[in-house]
C-alpha cells in the first residue's frame, strides 16, 4: 500500500467548516441569586468560592469544624459571610435556601440529610453516596421535601467535555457507538498523604468524573457489563495501584477507559467518540489544554474553547442547580441522574477486585 494512502491529513476529512455553536458554558439564572451557605472549608473549596464569586453569586455564611479554615475562606472571597463551626447552626439561617456540602463523603449523608429536612436546596460535592441505596433514599428525601438535589460533577463543565456533551445531545454525530477515554498523567505527589488510604484512588477517587462523562455520552443507553483492573508499577511510590482500566459493554456501541497514573514524561489527555455520523476527537498535554475536532460528512470543525475545567466546572455545577430552582425543573446534574455514574464506578472497582465483569446497578456500596 502506497504511504500516501495511510497517512491522515487535514485534506482526508473534507473541507474545514465553521463549528457549530453550542451552549457549552457555564448558564446563570435570569434572576434568582439566593443566599448560598459553604459547609466544609478545605482545600478545594477555594476553587468553589472563586467561582461564585465570579459570577456574582451571595455566599453569605461558611462552615469548617476548624474554624481558622472558614475565616480564611471568608477573608479571601466573602468578607461579610457569616462563619460557623456547626452546620446544624448554619442550617438554622433562615435566609440561606442553597447549602453547597464540600466534606468528605464520609460525613456528607448526614449534612445532606439534615439539610434537606431544613428545606434547603443542596449542591453535594461528589461522590454523593457511598451506597446506591442510600443515595436513592437522598433523592427521594429531596422529592418529599420539595427541593432540588444536585451533584458537584463540575468535569461535565470542563470546556472540552461541555462540547462533547452538546455535541452528542444535538445529534450531530448520530447514534454513538464508541467512547474511549484515555488520561495519561502523573499523581505520585499522592504518595505520603491521606490519599495513600484510598485503595481505588484511580477507579473510584480520580474515575468518578470519566464514569460520570461516559453516562453522559452514552445517555439512557444502559451499560450490561463492566471489567476492570489495575495494578502497580515498578516505580511508583504512592500505595494505591497507579494503573487502571475499564472496558464497559453497551447493546451496539462500546467503551473504554484508560488511566496511566504514573506517567512522568509525555503526559496526555485524549478522547474519541464515534457515531455513525460523525467522530469527534480531543486531546492535549493536560484537562485545561484540549484541542477539539468534530468530524462530519460536510467537513471537520475545530471549535475555540473558552475557560478552564475549575473555572468552568464549579461555576457550571452550582450555576444549573441554580437555573433549575428558577425554572423548577431537575437540574441536569440531579443526584439521581449521578446515581448511574456511581453505578458503573461501584461495578468497576469490583471488578478490579475479582477479575470478573460486573454488572452495574448489582454492586450496591463502594469499597474503598
Amino acid at each position: 500500500m502506497a504511504e500516501d494512502n495511510i497517512t491522515c491529513s487535514a485534506g482526508a476529512y473534507g473541507p474545514e467548516i465553521p463549528a457549530p455553536e453550542l451552549a457549552y458554558l457555564p448558564r446563570d439564572p435570569k434572576s434568582y441569586r439566593p443566599s448560598i451557605g459553604l459547609v466544609g472549608c478545605g482545600g478545594i473549596t477555594a476553587h468553589h468560592l472563586a467561582a461564585y464569586k465570579a459570577a456574582k453569586y451571595r455566599v453569605v455564611a461558611l462552615c469548617d469544624v476548624d474554624r481558622a479554615k472558614a475565616e480564611s475562606r471568608r477573608k479571601q472571597f466573602f468578607p461579610k459571610a457569616t462563619v460557623y463551626t456547626d452546620y446544624g447552626d448554619l442550617l438554622k439561617h433562615e435566609g440561606i435556601e442553597v447549602v453547597d456540602t464540600a466534606t468528605h463523603p464520609e460525613v456528607r449523608g448526614p449534612i445532606i440529610k439534615a439539610a434537606l429536612r431544613a428545606g434547603k436546596h443542596v449542591l453535594s460535592q461528589k461522590p454523593f453516596a457511598l451506597d446506591l441505596d442510600k443515595g436513592q433514599k437522598l433523592v427521594d428525601l429531596a422529592d418529599r421535601h420539595k427541593v432540588k438535589l444536585a451533584v458537584n460533577q463540575n468535569g461535565r463543565w470542563a470546556p472540552h467535555f461541555s462540547y462533547v456533551r452538546n455535541v452528542v445531545a444535538a445529534g450531530l454525530i448520530g447514534d454513538v457507538m464508541g467512547a474511549h477515554l484515555a488520561v495519561h498523567w502523573d499523581h505520585g505527589w499522592t504518595a505520603g498523604t491521606v490519599f495513600d488510604k484510598i485503595r481505588h484512588l484511580i477507579l473510584y477517587d480520580f474515575a468518578i468524573h470519566w464514569f460520570d462523562m461516559l453516562c453522559c455520552i452514552m445517555g439512557d443507553r444502559p451499560p450490561r457489563r463492566v471489567y476492570a483492573s489495575m495494578t502497580h508499577t515498578s516505580t511508583q511510590k504512592a500505595k494505591p495501584p497507579l494503573l487502571a482500566q475499564a472496558l464497559v459493554e453497551y447493546k451496539g456501541a462500546q467503551a473504554t477507559l484508560v488511566f496511566d497514573a504514573d506517567t512522568r514524561f509525555g503526559a496526555r489527555d485524549s478522547t474519541v467518540v464515534t457515531g455513525t455520523k460523525g467522530t469527534l476527537t480531543c486531546s492535549g498535554p493536560d484537562l485545561n489544554r484540549q484541542s477539539v475536532t468534530l468530524y462530519t460528512e460536510e467537513g471537520f470543525a475545530t471549535p475555540r474553547l473558552e475557560g478552564t475545567w475549575f473555572t468552568n466546572g464549579f461555576h457550571g455545577t452550582m450555576g444549573e442547580l441554580l437555573c433549575a430552582i428558577e425554572e423548577d425543573r431537575e437540574p441536569s446534574n440531579s443526584a439521581l441522574n449521578n446515581l448511574r455514574g456511581l453505578a458503573l464506578c461501584f461495578a468497576a472497582t469490583a471488578s478490579a477486585e475479582t477479575h470478573r465483569p460486573k454488572k452495574p446497578g448489582q454492586i450496591l456500596r463502594m469499597n474503598k
